[in-house]
C-alpha cells in the first residue's frame, strides 16, 4: 500500500504555530519511526523522497517525521528570533512527547546533526540509532564562511525554477557537480517552493543573526564530547564527496574514534547530500533495518 503524507501543526511552548510532515506506511507492519531534523535554512521538504521510500517502498516500512524548525518552512517566524539549538530541540521533543512517540531513529542534516549531538547526553534514551548527514565534531571554516555569506542575503526572487537552480549554484549548491536535471529541480523546489508564481526562500532572514557570533578567524572548538555521547548507538555518518563543511579527514577520524560508526560517501554532492538518490536511499534503509534488529 502507498504511504500517506500529512501536514501537521502544533503550538510551541511559547505560542508559535509549528509545522511538521508525517509520512506513514499504508500497512500495519510498521517498524520504529525515523525523526528527521533539517539543516540551518532547510525544512521538512528535504526528506520527502526519503520518507516516501521508507514508508512506501521499503521492505521494513516505518513512519517518518520531518520537522520545520521555527522560522522555517511553514512554521511561524519567531518575533524574538530565538533561533538556537536548544529551543529547536525542545520544540521537536514537545511534539514527540505529546504524541506518545518514545524511542526513535534520528537523522540530522547539518544543524540537525548538531542538535542530536547536543541532546544525546540528556536524551539518549530516545535514540535507537543516529544518522548524521554531512556533519561531525569538526566544522570546516571554509564551509562556515560560505554558509554565513548567503544566509539572510535573499536578493531578488527567482522568476522560474531554472533561475532558482542558477542561484543555487552560486552559493548553497557549490560542489553538486553530480546532480541530474531532476535532482536540480528537486533542489530548487525544496529551497524556493514548487509554485513558480511564489518562488522565495522559506526561512526568516533574521536567522542570519544566529551566525553573527561566528569568528572565522579562529578555529571553532571541536564537538567531540557531543559525538562521544552517541557511542554505543548504531551510527551512520553520511558525507557529500565535495563537502566543504565535513572533511574526509574528519569523517575518517569519526570512524577511528568510534569503530561502531559506519561511513557512507555520496559522490558528486557537496553540503549537504539531498538523500534522494538510489544508493543513498538503499544505504539508509539497510542501516535502519539493521538498527531495528540490534535493538531487539
Amino acid at each position: 500500500m502507498a504511504a500517506a503524507t500529512s501536514s501537521l501543526f502544533y503550538d510551541s511552548a511559547d505560542g508559535l504555530r509549528l509545522h511538521l510532515v508525517a509520512t506513514r506506511p499504508g500497512s500495519s507492519a510498521e517498524r520504529i519511526p525515523l525523526v528527521c531534523l533539517p539543516g540551518l535554512t532547510r525544512s521538512a521538504a528535504d526528506f520527502a523522497v526519503l520518507a516516501g521510500h521508507l514508508a512506501g517502498a521499503s521492505a521494513t516500512p516505518r513512519s517518518v517525521y520531518g520537522f520545520d524548525y521555527r522560522g522555517r518552512g511553514l512554521s511561524d517566524h519567531d518575533p524574538r528570533a530565538r533561533y538556537d539549538l536548544g529551543t529547536e530541540r525542545d520544540d521537536v521533543l514537545l511534539w514527540l512527547r505529546d504524541n506518545g512517540i518514545g524511542a526513535a531513529h534520528w537523522l540530522g542534516t547539518s544543524r540537525g546533526g548538531l542538535i542530536l549531538m547536543t541532546m544525546a547526553a540528556e536524551h539518549r534514551g530516545l535514540m535507537r540509532s543516529v544518522i548524521l548527514n554531512d556533519i561531525g565534531p569538526v566544522l570546516e571554516p571554509d564551509g562556515l564562511a560560505r554558509i554565513k555569506g548567503y544566509v539572510g542575503h535573499t536578493g531578488a526572487r527567482p522568476a522560474s525554477l531554472k533561475e532558482a537552480e542558477a542561484m543555487l549554484r552560486l552559493g548553497p549548491a557549490q560542489g553538486f557537480d553530480g546532480l541530474r536535471p531532476a535532482e536540480w529541480r528537486l533542489f530548487a523546489e525544496t529551497t524556493f517552493g514548487a509554485d513558480e508564481t511564489d518562488l522565495r526562500l522559506r526561512y526568516d532572514p533574521a536567522l542570519a543573526r544566529s551566525l553573527d557570533a561566528l569568528d572565522l578567524s579562529k578555529p571553532l572548538p571541536p564537538l567531540w564530547d557531543g559525538f562521544d555521547a552517541l557511542r554505543g548507538l548504531p551510527l551512520l555518518a553520511i558525507r557529500g564527496a565535495n563537502s566543504d563543511l565535513l572533511s574526509r579527514a574528519t569523517l575518517e577520524a569519526m570512524v577511528k574514534h568510534w569503530p561502531g560508526c559506519e561511513a557512507f560517501t555520496v559522490p558528486g554532492q557537496g553540503h549537504a547530500p539531498l538523500l534522494a538518490d538510489g544508493p543513498t536511499l538503499a544505504r539508509i534503509d539497510a542501516f535502519l533495518a539493521c538498527a531495528d534488529a540490534a535493538g531487539g
